[in-house]
């Protein structure tokens, strides 16, 4: 009876804790749970399609990308006759091939139309609970079917201006709060980084100083500019994050208007030199992070500055 509750406790646990490590075997020893969150940065394009998964090697190693709706799967596996529809590749796979490697990422985001931080944190948590959802469907599924694979699953959520890249501009603005995105599958036996940071291996580039009070670009500039112009038209995956920043001495709003104005004069300086504007994303700062000593002459002209990253 004590067995039995146990047991009880420890599945309830699984289904709704997410994140709850659930004691096993021997005394100290624990087993976290599968599910593991990210808010991440990403491409669609980052990822193969999985047309291209019929092609798969068992020795390589490939993350690919299927816009699958996962909260559709507890209706899909209660059929006599499952219908994956896009998923279907990765099913035929999981039903040759026994005791394959495998982790399959749900992955949502939160529409960008939503704005209040407290409803989309509210939105967030309903997003993993209908993920969590679709992942014990699927596992309980599996196991009735008597595959084998070795299957991990995580669960995920991306910017989704981010993930569409200079599509979300062209294509119809999704209505819902929480947009399904779609499964990410990775296959292989080497251990790689399912959500990399975008920014890795990007050339870096010095901050652009600007006179006190002032958003005007000096002259002496130019030249960094177009270095920044030349190295992103030849990284077309990668876009560039303008940040600009003040020094203490005028008011918050002050600060923060003029920092946006370097922003936004740096912006204008790389279209003019044929960057593409969906690629450009600007942010101020205001007087915060300083990198100098407001107190001196010298340490307020170090934090009159626009950064920037390459991403």
């Amino acid at each position: 009876m004590k067995r039995q509750i146990t047991t009880i406790l420890a599945a309830l646990l699984l289904v709704f804790g997410g994140q709850t490590a659930l004691a096993q075997g021997k005394k100290g020893k624990k087993e976290t749970s599968p599910y593991v969150e990210g808010r991440q940065k990403v491409r669609q394009t980052d990822y193969d399609t999985i047309w291209k998964f019929t092609n798969f090697a068992a020795k390589g190693v490939h993350i690919y990308f299927t816009p699958f709706d996962y909260t559709a799967t507890s209706y899909i596996v209660s059929q006599k006759r499952p219908d994956w529809d896009v998923m279907q590749p990765a099913i035929n796979y999981l039903s040759r091939v026994s005791r394959a490697p495998m982790l399959m990422c749900a992955v949502y985001a939160i529409n960008p139309d939503v704005t209040d931080p407290t409803e989309r944190e509210t939105l967030a948590a309903e997003a993993r609970g209908e993920a969590i959802q679709a992942i014990n469907a699927f596992d309980e599924w599996k196991t009735k079917q008597e595959m084998h694979n070795k299957v991990k699953y995580q669960i995920a959520e991306v910017d989704y201006r981010y993930w569409r890249g200079a599509a979300y501009h062209s294509d119809p603005k999704p209505e819902d709060p929480i947009i399904h995105v779609g499964m990410l599958l990775y296959f292989g036996t080497k251990k790689v980084n399912l959500f990399p940071d975008p920014s890795a291996g990007a050339k870096e580039f010095k901050d652009i100083k600007f006179f006190p009070n002032d958003a005007t670009i000096a002259d002496s500039w130019y030249s960094h500019l177009d270095s920044i112009a030349v190295y992103l038209k030849a990284n077309e995956r990668r876009d560039v994050l303008i940040a600009g920043y003040a020094d203490n001495s005028g008011t918050e709003a002050y600060n923060l208007g003029l920092s946006r104005q370097r922003a936004v004069e740096v912006k204008k300086a790389l279209l003019s030199r044929g960057v593409d504007e969906v690629r450009i994303e600007v942010q101020a700062r205001g007087s915060e992070d300083p990198i100098g000593d407001n107190a001196t002459y010298e340490g307020r002209i170090a934090n009159n500055r626009v950064a920037i990253k390459i991403q």
